[in-house]
């Protein structure tokens, strides 16, 4: 990887956005849960293999599986010419980064909200969300929004380039699996509980240190936006792990601060009630006009972020520690 491919990654991103088109990678990902799911699931009807221990080949199966043919297309396209192996990484990184899309999303939410049509709100947000949204009101619409921002920053931002910087292309492809394996089967309900067990930890232990190291990027955005540095960092340690969640909680925590609002709390999923602590106990109801503020926290961070891990590479290279 060249020290301008991450940079080069996250700017296509900030332009334009995730790209909507057929042959999106993290779609082929999709499809490959669907397809595989079943199989592993016979798998599993064979003793003295069981649901969980099934899920858990189930998912490092399909890991490796990711690594190992965006890792072969790489060499492929760097065989043909080095020009050719740049771009392919370039948009391995690009794919799996959502900066853009995350802060559409939520816009769209607080413009609809801003013209009073709560029905048409709650449709858009039904789509990024796992909640029940029928009997939010705006503040919960909102507050919704708000918590989706800041975890979708550590999944679709931090932890992308993280794992770019640290293995290229194919570690990220790798990660982005992780990930759509957590959002399909890491469910604790029925059908899910055992077998999307391995899925969900895996997911846990790959978003421990992102998840950790936004609180001071997020922090160091608080504090060149509004001065709320400090109470960011400080809601972060203090309340990171009050979250369900061993890692949203931590940017969770940190929105609250910088944002001054409380967020957390009972929320419907699957038609049971799950009784989720308050993170920002201090702080007030989450406003419509706050949806804007965290999508500005947001995209600083991700902008601070970015520069970071640029600066680091920059440097591995002009120290000679890639070649």
């Amino acid at each position: 990887m060249t020290w301008f491919t991450l940079p080069l990654a996250f700017f296509l991103d900030l332009v334009f956005g995730d790209p909507q088109f057929r042959h999106h990678p993290i779609r082929f990902m999709g499809k490959a849960i669907e397809i595989f799911e079943p199989r592993f699931r016979r798998l599993s009807k064979r003793p003295p293999i069981g649901l969980t221990t099934a899920g858990g080949l189930f998912a490092v199966t399909l890991i490796l599986m990711t690594w190992g043919t965006a890792e072969g297309a790489l060499n492929l396209a760097r065989r043909i010419h080095a020009g050719v192996g740049i771009g392919l990484e370039v948009l391995m990184i690009y794919f799996c980064i959502s900066a853009k899309a995350l802060e559409s999303a939520a816009m769209e939410i607080h413009g609809i909200l801003v013209e009073g049509d709560l029905k048409r709100a709650k449709e858009k947000l039904s789509l990024i969300v796992g909640r029940d949204v029928r009997n939010l009101s705006k503040e919960g619409v909102a507050r919704a929004a708000v918590e989706t921002v800041a975890e979708n920053l550590v999944d679709g931002v931090i932890a992308p380039l993280f794992f770019a910087a640290l293995g290229g292309g194919p570690l990220v492809m790798a990660y982005k699996m992780i990930n759509t394996l957590d959002s399909m089967v890491g469910y604790k309900n029925e059908t899910y509980r055992n077998f999307g067990a391995a899925a969900a930890r895996i997911d846990d232990a790959a978003n421990f240190i992102p998840a950790r190291l936004s609180a001071p990027v997020i922090a160091w955005s608080a504090q060149i936006l509004a001065k709320k540095g400090r109470s960011a960092w400080t809601t972060a340690r203090r309340e990171g792990r009050r979250h369900a969640s061993p890692n949203a909680g931590f940017p969770e925590a940190a929105f609250a601060g910088a944002l001054r609002i409380r967020l957390g709390g009972p929320n419907v999923y699957h038609g049971k009630i799950v009784h989720k602590p308050y993170i920002g106990i201090g702080f007030g109801k989450v406003r419509i006009g706050d949806i804007r503020k965290a999508c500005d926290l947001m995209i600083l961070s991700s902008i601070l972020w970015a520069a970071i891990l640029w600066g680091i590479l920059r440097g591995c290279f002009a120290g000679g520690f890639f070649v």
